[in-house]
């Protein structure tokens, strides 16, 4: 091969391999934004539930003592409301929009309308309906791929829910 036409060759190879590495963290940064858009979703519409309301769940069956393996849960953290919130969630990514950091030129989703009627900044935030549908996508894909997961982190009150299932296991999970 002459020079030039290795030169070409290697100009071509290196923008292949640039612009997928690029594509693969906006991938990325798309999961990342739709999980912690989900986990936002989900602990907003799990809070708005009343604390008191009890469900009972178990066996109701009576055993052969005469006794029954009920117990009581929270309504907001049992496995019936968190089945019908994961059901809602991936739609309330209508309310999410795009913000690009000027320096890493990485993507982050945030919402963009108020659920108590506050004005928001707005400023910097991208609305476009192909940004909410890839949002709306993402999220429909971790609650379909990770149901179960979703389901045990929300179902015990945990700490830092966002980071460790969305750091650890949807970065791992998806993007096999």
């Amino acid at each position: 091969m002459s020079y030039p036409l290795q030169s070409l060759a290697r100009c071509v190879l290196l923008v292949l391999l640039v612009s997928h590495c690029q594509g693969a963290r906006q991938g990325q940064d798309l999961k990342c934004g739709a999980c912690r858009a989900m986990v936002d979703e989900m602990e907003w519409a799990i809070s708005q539930v009343d604390p008191k309301k009890m469900i009972q769940t178990g066996s109701f069956r009576i055993n052969p003592d005469g006794s029954q393996s009920i117990r009581e849960v929270p309504f907001a953290r049992s496995e019936g409301n968190l089945l019908e919130l994961m059901e809602e969630v991936c739609e309330r990514m209508k309310d999410y929009g795009e913000r690009v950091d000027p320096t890493t030129s990485r993507k982050t989703y945030e919402r963009v309308t108020s659920r108590n009627g506050k004005s928001m900044d707005l400023s910097e935030a991208k609305l476009d309906s192909r940004v909410t549908s890839s949002l709306k996508y993402a999220c429909e894909t971790i609650v379909e791929q990770h149901e179960d997961e979703v389901i045990e982190f929300f179902a015990h009150e945990t700490d830092n829910v966002k980071d460790k299932l969305c750091s650890k296991r949807t970065a791992q999970l998806t993007l096999k």
